[in-house]
């Protein structure tokens, strides 16, 4: 996943997450920059498409998910694009695969087994996904199990209740239990839920905590909240992750997920890595979005890009 040093954490600051501070209008201000103007310019829209493709979490986390579901997300996730249109885009003989694919510990055999050989790696999601209520060994016992059966990524969820009640001590002894569980073995993402959290101020203090724990990335929603991705919560995360970086010399990745299902939405997202963070947040090892539906829209556009004229849904199935 990685070609940096991965961020092994420090012990906890308590200073410093209370030290936190984020002013709301300036951050509305900000991220309204970003969907007022175009964030692209034609010409090179294609090649932000294409690497967004790249930073795909392709992901399936639904009660009826089966090992036929699971294959055929695979298939895609390996050829997200048809050959004659890379060729058009003068591609023709590259890979170009997603980053991850990213499903329930149940799930992760049936992925590993559709991905051998493909490069691609397994993310699992773990830790009581997605309320994050079960007792603390069983959370542990799923990132376990997860690795066992193959997965190289483990998206943890943390228990909001730590975040609301400012217990940041208990938040961080349990993500570091989590990535002390990951070891070398699996890169964690840590999932804050941020639509549960109350403020933006609680946002930064948790992206910060649980960056000191050990995250080498953390992600804004389990997509399974009322509010997910938003770009206010995005720009809050990513100054965290420089302050971070500025303090400790350690990149953190940034995942945002749930509701990102628009091409015009990943450019955005990609606009407000490269401001923010630069050109190394624009690749795959700091930078994934957690999508289902994103990668139909995508494939879209660049049909559009290539021929001027939108192809029918029924041409990019998913599966």
């Amino acid at each position: 996943m990685t070609s940096h040093t991965r961020n092994p954490g420090m012990p906890l600051d308590l200073d410093w997450v209370m030290s936190a501070h984020v002013n709301r209008s300036a951050v509305e201000r900000r991220t309204a920059t970003l969907t007022k103007r175009r964030t692209v310019k034609k010409e090179w829209q294609a090649a932000w498409l294409l690497r967004a493709i790249t930073c795909i979490d392709l992901t399936t986390l639904s009660g009826d998910d089966t090992p036929g579901r699971v294959r055929r997300l695979c298939a895609k996730a390996k050829q997200p694009l048809r050959p004659d249109m890379l060729a058009r885009l003068g591609l023709d003989g590259e890979r170009v695969t997603v980053g991850a694919v990213c499903v329930y510990p149940n799930r992760v055999k049936d992925a590993v087994e559709a991905l051998r050989g493909s490069g691609i790696p397994v993310a699992s999601v773990a830790t009581g996904f997605p309320a994050g209520q079960t007792p603390l060994p069983q959370r542990i016992a799923e990132i376990e199990q997860a690795i066992e059966a193959g997965a190289k990524e483990i998206d943890v969820v943390i228990a909001r209740n730590y975040v609301l009640t400012g217990d940041w001590r208990a938040l961080y002894d349990e993500v570091r239990q989590f990535r002390q569980a990951c070891g070398e073995a699996a890169h964690m993402k840590t999932i804050l839920a941020t639509g549960d959290l109350g403020s933006l101020k609680q946002v930064y203090q948790a992206s910060l905590v649980a960056m000191m724990a050990g995250s080498d990335f953390i992600k804004t929603s389990t997509g399974k909240e009322t509010v997910n991705a938003t770009l206010d919560v995005g720009l809050v995360m990513l100054r965290a992750i420089r302050e971070y970086l500025e303090r400790t010399g350690y990149p953190v990745g940034f995942k945002p997920a749930g509701g990102i299902s628009k091409a015009k939405d990943a450019l955005a997202w990609q606009s407000l890595m490269k401001e923010e963070l630069g050109d190394e947040w624009l690749m795959p090892d700091l930078f994934r979005i957690g999508a289902s539906s994103l990668l139909t829209d995508l494939e879209r556009q660049l049909y559009h890009y290539i021929t001027g004229r939108y192809a029918a849904r029924h041409h990019m199935p998913l599966g």
